[in-house]
């Protein structure tokens, strides 16, 4: 089977709390992009699970989302059939565009079908919520979403169908530890009882009284959010500031001062619409066609030659 494994940005990501297991609560809005990677799966005659892929950086071990997917459903069903899983990467790795996350949801999809499991969307999601928090979204095959929970649990974003967005988006080249986002931004706003002495604070405010008590707070919601995209009428390049939102950005931004370089570059250069999807690295600018993207991302790519560039829509 030769697949297609689309990437996606967050719009708004609002962390809520810290769970007793550890994850965080999120309030999230969803865009697929149209930035992929390819991915195909090959019986074999043993019954191994063997993955290949082009970026080194991807593992080929059972750490790999893929690997756990398919695993799951072996187990699970009682397969008695090996496979190859070649993975061809043009979504960056590890730059919160849910690349990996992506990766297994097509894999879950697509033996389901080689398979014929004959599951549900409702049945696969809940199965792709065990592998990762984002793989739910994309088996639930939505150009839009909202996310809550850990991002596992999907409603679907009816008044979007029509909606579609141009972005620019850059990728700078440094890994972003998720993990340590989200353990810095718990310090930074209150979620955890102190901040070690050893720590980055990089002059971010603390605060243990409340939830993000010492970080910036979202101007709009997911409802806002949704009824201003909604509006056919509206220039989705000229959103109100801080409509778009993420949660993690801030710390982030001070943690990697090359990713705060990225989102000053957008603002440079007039794009109001500017926002660092997930964890990071990488940063999105909303565009008003796919003319001005390119012409802004040709501009981009000859000012800062380490950077990826990517013109993407709406898928």
């Amino acid at each position: 089977m030769n697949l297609l494994s689309f990437a996606k940005v967050n719009l708004f990501l609002k962390v809520i709390n810290k769970r007793q297991d550890n994850y965080h609560n999120l309030e999230t809005i969803f865009e697929r992009i149209s930035l992929a990677d390819r991915i195909i799966i090959k019986p074999r005659k043993d019954l191994l699970i063997k993955i290949s892929c082009n970026d080194k950086a991807v593992p080929r071990d059972k750490t790999n989302l893929c690997f756990k997917a398919a695993k799951l459903l072996i187990d699970e069903f009682k397969i008695s059939k090996g496979l190859n899983i070649k993975i061809t990467k043009r979504i960056p790795v590890g730059a919160g565009l849910g690349g990996g996350s992506s990766n297994a949801a097509a894999v879950l999809m697509g033996l389901n079908s080689l398979w014929g499991l004959k599951l549900s969307q409702t049945r696969l999601a809940k199965i792709a919520a065990r592998v990762g928090s984002d793989v739910a979204f994309f088996v639930h095959d939505l150009p839009f979403a909202q996310g809550s929970g850990r991002g596992e649990r999907i409603k679907p974003l009816n008044a979007l169908k029509k909606a579609k967005l141009w972005h620019i988006l850059i990728v700078p080249k440094i890994h972003v530890s998720t993990p340590l986002i989200f353990k810095k931004y718990d310090h930074f706003s209150g979620l955890t009882p102190h901040l070690p002495n050893n720590s980055i604070s990089n002059g971010l405010k603390t605060s243990n009284k409340k939830e993000g008590a010492g970080l910036t707070k979202p101007a709009g919601n997911v409802k806002l959010l949704t009824s201003v995209m909604a509006k056919k009428s509206r220039s989705y390049s000229l959103f109100k500031p801080g409509l778009l939102f993420n949660s993690l950005e801030e710390v982030t931004l001070r943690l990697y001062p090359e990713v705060k370089r990225v989102k000053n570059t957008f603002l440079q250069l007039g794009l109001n619409s500017v926002l660092m999807s997930g964890s990071g690295s990488a940063v999105f600018a909303l565009a008003s066609s796919f003319k001005n993207a390119s012409k802004l991302a040709k501009i981009l790519r000859k000012k800062e030659k380490t950077w990826q560039v990517f013109v993407v829509e709406t898928v």
